[in-house]
C-alpha cells in the first residue's frame, strides 16, 4: 500500500515511478478522492463543533425560560447531528474508494532497478559454476530412467488432474531430503528461525502481502472463505500484522517449509511436461522483518542464503536483477536466481528474493518502535525462496544424470539420504 502523504507531496515522482513499470499516471485520480475525503472530514468536524456548541446552549435557554431559543437550538442540534452522520458516511465511502484505488497499484521500483519491458531486459549480476559437459545428450528430468520409476505424472492426473504429481521410492526420498537439507542449512548456518505455519489462511492474511484482491485468480479459495497459501511468505510476513515490534528485536529472520498452492491461471500452455510448474508444490521460504534502512543489506544477505544452497549442491546458477517491467507486484527490487538445467540447455528460475520496503507493512499495519518512547513507524519486509524444492529436485536430477539412466547425487545431500550417493536406473537409492 502506498503512503498517501508521499503522493500528495510529490505526485509527479509517483507517476514517474509508475511509468517505469509501464503504467499510466494515477496521482490525479487518487488525489481527487483524497481531497474529497479530507473535505468531508473537515466539514464533519466543523458540524460536530457546531452541534456541541448548540447542545451546551440548549440547557441555558431552557433554564432562562427562552422557549423560542430553546426550540431553535434543539432543531439546530438535530440538524447538525444529521449532517455529521451524512458526511461521515460519505467520507467513509470516499475512504473506501481511495483504499480500493491504492491497493491495486504495485510498489514503486527503487532508482537502482534497471528499466525494461520484460525478462529480456533483466541484468545479470552474478554467475557461479560451470555447466557440466556431457559425453551423451542430456535429457529432461522426466526422461531419465531412474527418475521415471519414481515420478508418476499419470497418477497425479488420475487423482487430481493436470499439473499434479506423485513421487515414489528414491525420487520421493531425494525430494524430502532436499527440503530438510535446506531448512537445516538456513537454521544452523544462516541464522534463520524455523517456523511451521498453516497453509489455510483468512482473506485478510492474503490481503496483507498483496495477494488479494488483485491476484485472487492465482490462488485457491475454499468454500468457507479460507485461502490456500501460494507461499509461506503470506503467513510469515503476517506474524507482524497489527503489531508494534520493539526495534531492538529487529531484524527478525525466519524460514518455513510448507506446501504451496497456485492456480497458474496465467500460465496456460507453459511447462506442461514434467514438474517445473505445478498446482501443489513445496518450498522453503525465507522472510525478514527489519528497519527500512536495513532492507537493502538484508536483501543481499537473503540472496546469499539462497545462492549458498545451490553452491553446496554444486548446481551452476546465475543471479539477475529484475527490470521494472518484470518485477512482482509488491517488490521494490528483486533478484531472481536461475539454476542451470542441462535437459533444457538453459537457466530457469529457482528463487526470487525481493525487498518490499514498507509496502506490505502499510497493508497489514505492521510497525516497530525505533527506541523507547518513540512513535511507531512502518517496518520493512523481505521474502525469498530458499529454495523451491521441486525445481531443486529437477536441477539435482538433470545435472547428475548418467548415460545408464542413473543419477549421481551431490555430496552435500548424502547425510540427509542415509549415506546413499546415487539414484539407480531402477529408481532405488544406493
Amino acid at each position: 500500500m502506498h503512503d498517501i502523504r508521499a503522493i500528495r507531496e510529490n505526485p509527479a515522482a509517483f507517476d514517474a515511478a509508475l511509468a517505469r513499470r509501464g503504467l499510466p499516471p494515477a496521482s490525479e485520480a487518487i488525489l481527487k478522492l483524497d481531497e474529497t475525503r479530507r473535505a468531508l472530514i473537515h466539514a464533519s468536524e466543523s458540524a460536530q463543533a457546531e452541534q456541541n456548541k448548540a447542545s451546551k446552549e440548549v440547557g441555558a435557554a431552557k433554564a432562562r425560560g427562552d422557549e423560542a431559543e430553546f426550540e431553535r437550538l434543539r432543531a439546530l442540534v438535530a440538524e447538525k447531528k444529521a449532517d455529521v452522520a451524512r458526511m461521515n458516511a460519505e467520507a467513509a465511502e470516499q475512504d473506501a474508494a481511495l483504499t480500493a484505488a491504492l491497493e491495486v497499484i504495485p510498489n514503486l521500483p527503487l532508482d537502482q532497478v534497471p528499466d525494461g519491458a520484460d525478462e529480456n531486459d533483466n541484468v545479470e549480476v552474478r554467475r557461479w559454476g560451470t555447466p557440466r559437459e556431457f559425453d551423451f545428450k542430456p535429457v529432461e528430468h522426466f526422461e531419465i530412467a531412474g527418475v521415471a520409476k519414481g515420478l508418476d505424472l499419470a497418477m497425479g492426473a488420475k487423482l487430481s488432474g493436470a499439473r499434479f504429481m506423485v513421487l515414489k521410492g528414491g525420487v520421493a526420498r531425494i525430494h524430502r531430503a532436499l527440503a530438510q537439507f535446506m531448512i537445516d542449512t538456513h537454521t544452523t548456518e544462516h541464522g534463520l528461525t524455523e517456523c511451521w505455519t498453516p497453509v489455510l489462511v483468512k482473506p485478510e492474511t492474503m490481503y496483507g502481502t498483496g495477494n488479494l484482491p488483485k491476484f485472487a485468480e492465482d490462488s485457491y479459495e475454499t468454500t468457507n472463505g479460507w485461502w490456500l497459501i501460494p507461499t509461506s511468505e503470506v503467513t510469515l510476513t503476517n506474524f507482524a500484522a497489527g503489531e508494534v515490534m520493539d526495534g531492538a528485536d529487529l531484524p527478525v529472520r525466519m524460514t518455513a517449509h510448507t506446501h504451496c498452492f497456485r492456480s497458474e491461471a496465467g500460465s496456460a500452455g507453459k511447462d506442461t511436461t514434467g514438474i517445473l510448474r505445478q498446482h501443489q508444490f513445496e518450498k522453503v521460504e525465507m522472510v525478514t522483518l527489519c528497519r527500512p534502512e536495513e532492507a537493502l543489506a538484508e536483501h543481499e544477505r537473503m540472496t546469499n542464503c539462497a545462492q549458498a544452497i545451490l553452491e553446496k549442491l554444486e548446481l551452476p546458477y546465475r543471479t539477475v536483477v529484475l527490470c521494472t517491467g518484470d518485477m512482482g507486484f509488491g517488490s521494490q527490487k528483486t533478484h531472481d536466481i536461475e539454476v542451470w538445467l542441462p535437459g533444457q540447455n538453459t537457466y530457469r528460475e529457482i528463487s526470487s528474493c525481493s525487498t518490499c520496503g514498507s509496502f506490505q507493512a502499510r497493508r497489514m499495519n505492521a510497525r516497530y518502535r525505533p527506541e523507547a518512547g518513540a512513535k511507531p513507524e512502518y517496518l520493512a519486509s523481505l521474502n525469498g525462496s530458499g529454495l523451491a524444492v521441486g525445481r531443486c529436485l529437477i536441477a539435482v536430477l538433470e545435472n547428475g544424470q548418467q548415460a545408464d539412466g542413473s543419477v549421481r547425487l551431490p555430496a552435500a545431500l548424502h547425510p540427509w539420504l542415509g549415506g546413499k550417493t546415487v539414484l539407480l536406473a531402477d529408481g532405488t537409492l544406493a
